[in-house]
């Protein structure tokens, strides 16, 4: 007991020294203290072992014990020491994502296609509540994302409209995207027919489920893959009476599909429409495209495609000739000659026009046109009977090869060949036309600056020598030399030969012949032949045959023609000698005469009276 106060006393002495204020610390307890002091215990005999280290279970513990940065797994979102499932991460998403977050979400997973989460995420979010505990409303927009999703994850057209069936259960109504992504439904599992009532559903519903133009785009795609051309046609027709822009896609398939049916003129019907519409006015194919309806075009001499095809390649040029750099783009000149032929068989002078002047541009001035051009221009001109623009031609086709050498020019500017289609125009009403065209080649020979041309001549001659008149051809001939102050060529002195050989005065031909001989000039394989039809004409195969030999000598080759009308001549006089001399000289310049036998059953019916 003595003890225990020693140790109490000892305890407040130094509580005391500790304290300058005696009164600060009072005692807690007044009952007796228990003695707390420590007892030895004995000497142990088992040493009870530490308990398990708690590093043992982290693996990570001496990692973060040594770096105080430590590597945490980057592939989890979650925080560390947290795993989340994609269940519950979509939960988390769609209980804190307002509508316009969402979209923004959508717009992000479309780019990496992410079709699936977007499904997933989207039927959790209508079943959560928002931040005021309502349930989630889609609007159109964010159902059409959903449409897509599933769409691009080989949903059905079925699937798809019951989609759009459910989004009036959310008072939402399918707007023409959301149309649209059933058409596409339909459009890759071809079915046609649902397709067209689903669009005319479109049409009947109308405001914001208004077709536009994929919408038709699809259906008329669709129409012509399965080879519904009429159908086709009607839906094009629908997409323009509707203001809405025909794709260059459709377009394309249009052409190749009018092409292939023959209907050339359904197709410049539909060009003609878009040129009407401010929407559809810019329409302009490919080039390789332009090139196919223009070839097409002039193949079926249908002049107003060809014209819209030459329209279309216009553009492109000067579309090539406004970029930086310049693209320089040219029209082959070949096509420009068909289409000036087809504008002279068609009598489009809208088309001829059209055809020179894309010519002139594709050439730039750097190169006169071809002899063809300059010849299917007049041929197109004397066929629509414009002889003044014809001539006109003629002067300026004149002007660009007059440097040429002797040989080609009596080549270009001969009335039987080239010029033939400006002969025929001139004489087609007779003396009328003939008179008409001498007085205005006359005026201009005397006009400030003068033109005077020996073709335009030989074409009045051969023109006469057409409606059988001996005399303007024979004044037209002496005019050469005393009115215009020209020499004759040959092909006036031919001109002058067939003139006389029509009107069966061999005589006067043969001294035409002899004539131009004595002046120099050498006869061609023309004015031969046109003797030969003279003598033939008379019926003296003989002097035909004696010619034909003169013409041999020469280094002319007679043509299978007059081979073939002597031989038929000397058929029906009976001459079967002169017969066998004109095979022999067919086997000698190798040319295959055929055989008559129609002719000659014409030649060898029997007429009479009598009837069976």
């Amino acid at each position: 007991m003595a003890s225990q106060l020693s140790i109490l006393t000892r305890t407040k002495s130094l509580f005391k020294a500790l304290n300058h204020n005696r009164h600060a610390i009072k005692s807690i307890s007044t009952f007796t203290f228990l003695s707390q002091e420590p007892q030895l215990a004995a000497d142990p005999t088992t040493v009870t072992p530490l308990p398990p280290n708690p590093a043992s279970g982290s693996p990570l513990y001496n990692e973060n014990w040594r770096n105080p940065n430590p590597t945490l797994n980057t592939d989890s979102l979650i925080p560390f020491g947290f795993q989340q499932t994609p269940m519950g991460r979509f939960q988390t998403m769609a209980e804190t994502l307002d509508l316009n977050s969402l979209l923004n979400t959508f717009a992000d997973w479309m780019t990496s296609q992410k079709w699936s989460d977007m499904k997933q995420l989207f039927e959790l979010w209508i079943r959560s509540l928002d931040r005021n505990g309502k349930p989630n409303k889609p609007d159109v927009n964010l159902f059409n994302h959903y449409l897509r999703a599933y769409l691009m994850t080989g949903a059905t057209a079925a699937d798809l409209l019951d989609l759009v069936a459910q989004m009036e259960e959310f008072n939402v109504s399918p707007n023409t995207a959301s149309f649209n992504l059933v058409l596409k439904a339909m459009y890759q599992a071809k079915e046609t027919e649902a397709a067209q009532k689903l669009l005319e559903r479109m049409e009947m519903i109308g405001n914001e489920a208004r077709p536009d133009d994929d919408s038709y785009d699809l259906v008329t795609g669709m129409l012509f893959s399965t080879d519904q051309f009429e159908a086709a046609l009607k839906c094009i027709d629908k997409t323009l009476k509707n203001g809405n822009e025909l794709s260059m896609k459709v377009f394309a398939e249009c052409v190749r599909t009018c092409v292939n049916k023959g209907r050339l003129d359904t197709l410049v019907s539909i060009i003609e429409k878009c040129k009407t519409m401010d929407q559809n006015k810019a329409l302009c194919p490919t080039w390789n495209m332009c090139y196919f309806i223009a070839d097409v075009a002039v193949q079926e001499d249908n002049s107003k495609l060809a014209f819209y095809a030459l329209e279309f390649m216009a553009k492109w040029i000067t579309r090539g000739e406004n970029a930086r750099p310049a693209v320089l783009l040219s029209v082959d000149e070949g096509l420009v000659v068909s289409a000036l032929g087809t504008a002279g068989r068609t009598y489009s002078s809208m088309l001829l026009d059209a055809s020179w002047s894309i010519l002139r541009h594709s050439l730039r001035d750097k190169k006169v046109p071809n002899p063809e051009s300059f010849i299917a221009k007049i041929y197109a001109f004397a066929s629509l009977g414009n002889l003044q623009r014809a001539f006109s031609t003629l002067r300026e086709f004149e002007s660009a090869y007059e440097n040429s050498n002797k040989e080609t020019q009596e080549e270009l500017f001969s009335p039987f060949t080239s010029l033939k289609p400006l002969v025929a125009a001139c004489s087609k009403k007779g003396f009328e036309t003939l008179d008409s065209v001498y007085f205005q080649l006359e005026n201009l020979s005397q006009a400030e600056k003068p033109y005077k041309s020996v073709a335009a001549l030989n074409c009045i001659i051969l023109g006469c020598a057409n409606i059988w008149d001996i005399d303007r051809a024979y004044q037209t001939f002496e005019s050469i030399s005393s009115s215009f102050e020209l020499t004759p060529n040959i092909h006036s002195y031919n001109a002058l030969t067939y003139a006389f050989g029509r009107l069966r005065k061999t005589f006067e031909a043969a001294r035409v012949f002899e004539h131009l001989v004595s002046m120099g000039i050498e006869p061609n394989a023309t004015s031969y032949s046109l003797l030969v039809d003279a003598h033939l004409i008379n019926r003296d195969v003989k002097a035909a045959l004696s010619v034909i030999d003169e013409m041999v000598s020469e280094g002319f080759v007679p043509s299978k023609e007059t081979l073939k009308k002597v031989r038929r001549r000397c058929v029906r006089e009976m001459d079967y000698d002169s017969n066998d001399r004109v095979e022999s000289l067919a086997k000698k310049f190798e040319i295959r005469m055929g055989a008559e036998t129609r002719r000659d059953m014409l030649f060898n019916l029997q007429y009479n009276t009598d009837y069976a």
